[in-house]
């Protein structure tokens, strides 16, 4: 099944459904589970199987007539993990070859949702985009095995780690202050549970692509990737307890536009797309943060 976040014209707040068979519409979960508050809730009351028997139900909505939310409104834990897939490191000047994995934080509201519009701050051009699966826990552990780390995950999605660029720099191991900016970022379109995806090897033969403004720009399958999902779950759950509804941007491929010489930098009007087949497309819009003569004076912090 596939599980999102929305709202609409008529409503007060936003709601969480599931996809209609026909996939065209959307069957309103939150007026059918009153108890649950939204889709993180209903993964951390480990409830997925109360939603499938209303799969049935007539779709409440049009996917056409909703506004998509961030998958997930407010997880509590967003882990993202570097330099993955076959070939990232290559692309240093410096190589490296580390015996685990590069990992670090993202804040919810980095991101926005499908259709959403990616922000480009006043403070830099260098807004980029990093296409990516996204991994989502179903099930909570700590020390997980490799041989279980599926077990734990609901479903995947899809997940623009939108950076900004110089930002990453301003520090030596240090790349929050980059990849923290409001709504860089884009997570999406839904959920797909992992029983439509299938098992290791099928996740593995997954193809993950970034088009900008139509152009390919990245090109990829998880089986390159030097730690697979199943490891990054173990992985992260060794000094962590990973919780339902917490979420794990799996690495992008090369091809992300800093790496182009000169660089290319997303500028308003970009339209970004990440696509899965067995997922789906993530899509997204380029706008600055201020339009032209909009906002206050922005004074960028100075170097000490």
């Amino acid at each position: 099944m596939k599980l999102l976040s929305y709202t609409t014209d008529n409503a007060d707040a936003a709601t969480f459904g599931a996809v209609s068979a026909d996939g065209l519409g959307a069957i309103d979960l939150g007026s059918r589970l009153h108890d649950v508050a939204d889709l993180g809730d209903l993964l951390r009351q480990e409830r997925l199987d109360d939603v499938r028997p209303l799969l049935d139900s007539d779709p409440d909505h049009d996917l056409d007539s909703i506004s998509f939310e961030r998958l997930l409104p407010w997880p509590r834990k967003i882990f993202c993990i570097g330099v993955n897939y076959g070939g990232r490191s290559a692309e240093y000047t410096d190589p490296t070859d580390a015996a685990y994995p590069s990992g670090f934080i993202r804040y919810p509201d980095s991101f926005t949702g499908h259709l959403g519009h990616l922000l480009r701050p006043p403070e830099s051009p260098q807004l980029d985009y990093e296409g990516e699966i996204v991994v989502v826990i179903g099930r909570g552990g700590r020390r997980i095995p490799v041989e279980s780390a599926l077990d734990h995950v609901a479903g995947l999605s899809l997940g623009n780690e939108g950076t900004i660029r110089d930002w990453v720099r301003h520090a030596k191991f240090n790349v929050t202050q980059g990849k923290n900016w409001e709504s860089t970022g884009a997570i999406g379109p839904w959920l797909v549970t992992l029983d439509e995806i299938g098992d290791a090897g099928d996740i593995d033969a997954l193809h993950l692509t970034t088009h900008v403004n139509g152009e390919l720009r990245q090109d990829d399958h998880p089986r390159t990737m030097k730690y697979p999902i199943a490891y990054q779950i173990h992985y992260l759950s060794t000094f962590t307890t990973l919780a339902p509804g917490d979420i794990i941007f799996s690495g992008t491929p090369t091809g992300a536009g800093a790496r182009f010489d000169p660089p290319i930098w997303l500028e308003p009007g970009d339209v970004v797309e990440v696509n899965v087949p067995e997922i789906g497309t993530l899509r997204n819009t380029v706008v600055d943060e201020f339009p032209e003569g909009a906002g206050a004076e922005i004074n960028p912090p100075e170097p000490r």
